[in-house]
């Protein structure tokens, strides 16, 4: 959920006609769309479009996203080296599985094509972090630029392409949430706001800037994605062809680099890093920040055991103080019911460091994750020995 916004035209309440001149067969409306979350209890969005959009010339098989899982016989960490993943697909046929359970599951994309077709998932939020690339997420609710450390939370349903420019190749970690990605609660006062003293506000929320009608009576194919279901709808018309919408249902960006981190003399545990949550996980945002100041501090995360959470660390950018032998897009697993922590040597060396330059994103989630087939062939073997001295 973000804050409300407005864009284009609405009439003065909603559910009353929005007339224009003309119009589509000359009934002169435009015509109201309600987005919903959680039927119709939580975050809405009311969409006026030139055509109705429920006109559909086609629809057929597309396929499957299939996610094949693999069980490992042994409870171990693992460090899966995901920069050196092949470059293939576009935007969403690029994306490979890593890390699943059903609440959350885990892609890698490096796309080298343009978006095939307009894209919709009907049966998760997406949120899709930038760690190279700089385009634009296009949605009937306008044009929302996207730069490197965004986070692009698209809910439930929202159709959109993503557009990369040619200068960089796009690199992208993928979580897609059978549940709505929500901020934390705690940092939300009674009236919905974000606290001062949250560690961002709704200043830091980018929604879509402008809109861009696209008015064209043509076949248009949208490629839905239920489950692991793929699904080709024709419509007949471009459903981008939105003159005006309000509410708090929509697509935003927030960029890592404008997290504020909650540091203190000692060190602070991860949920002072949290920055969305949903059922059954946490996304958190490991942001460069000033170190403990405490004469005595141990400046690197303590052991810890994991009792009813399985982490899973992306490495952005910087030096990862408490980590050996992981690089940029490194992902790490630590699972429930084994302790982890820092690699020797690297207590002594943050002793005289007053500051950190990591950035990370973490998932931490109750439900046990299981690994993918393509995620195994991407990982070192030795990493559980590597807190050997």
């Amino acid at each position: 959920m973000s804050h409300y916004m407005k864009l284009g035209s609405i009439p003065r309440k909603r559910h009353i006609e929005h007339r224009r001149p003309g119009g589509y067969r000359n009934e002169g409306i435009y015509y109201e769309e309600v987005v919903t979350t959680a039927g119709f209890g939580r975050a809405y969005s009311i969409c006026y479009h030139l055509r109705p959009p429920t006109r559909v010339r086609k629809v057929e098989a597309a396929g499957q996203m299939k996610i094949e899982t693999v069980t490992e016989p042994v409870l171990r960490h693992y460090h899966l080296k995901t920069g050196a993943l092949k470059a293939n697909g576009d935007p969403v046929s690029g994306r490979v599985p890593l890390l699943t359970n059903a609440d959350v599951t885990m892609w890698r994309c490096r796309p080298t094509a343009p978006q095939a077709e307009l894209y919709r998932n009907a049966s998760a939020d997406e949120v899709i972090f930038v760690h190279r690339g700089k385009g634009i997420l296009h949605t009937m609710f306008g044009v929302l630029p996207v730069k490197p450390f965004d986070y692009v939370v698209i809910p439930h349903c929202t159709t959109y392409r993503l557009e990369f420019e040619k200068a960089e190749q796009p690199d992208l970690l993928v979580i897609e949430s059978a549940e709505n990605i929500m901020p934390p609660p705690r940092y939300l006062n009674p009236d919905g706001q974000l606290r001062l003293g949250a560690p961002f506000s709704e200043r830091d929320l980018h929604g879509p800037r402008e809109l861009n009608i696209v008015d064209r009576e043509e076949d248009t194919p949208v490629l839905i994605k239920d489950g692991a279901r793929l699904s080709r709808y024709v419509l007949a018309s471009h459903p981008f062809d939105v003159v005006g919408w309000d509410g708090m249902a929509y697509p935003f960006t927030f960029n890592a680099d404008d997290f504020e981190p909650i540091t203190g003399n000692i060190h602070q545990p991860p949920p002072i890093h949290q920055t969305f949550e949903a059922k059954g996980f946490v996304i958190c945002t490991f942001a460069p920040r000033l170190l403990d100041t405490h004469p005595e501090a141990i400046k690197v995360p303590y052991a810890h055991s994991n009792i009813q959470a399985d982490e899973v660390l992306y490495y952005v950018r910087g030096r990862f103080g408490s980590r050996r032998g992981v690089e940029e897009a490194s992902i790490t697993l630590h699972p429930r019911g084994i302790p982890h922590g820092p690699h020797p040597g690297t207590i002594v060396a943050s002793k005289d460091v007053t500051r950190t330059d990591e950035l990370a994103v973490m998932v931490d989630t109750i439900k046990p994750l299981d690994l993918t087939r393509q995620a195994l062939e991407m990982d070192d073997p030795s990493y559980p020995y590597s807190w050997l001295e």
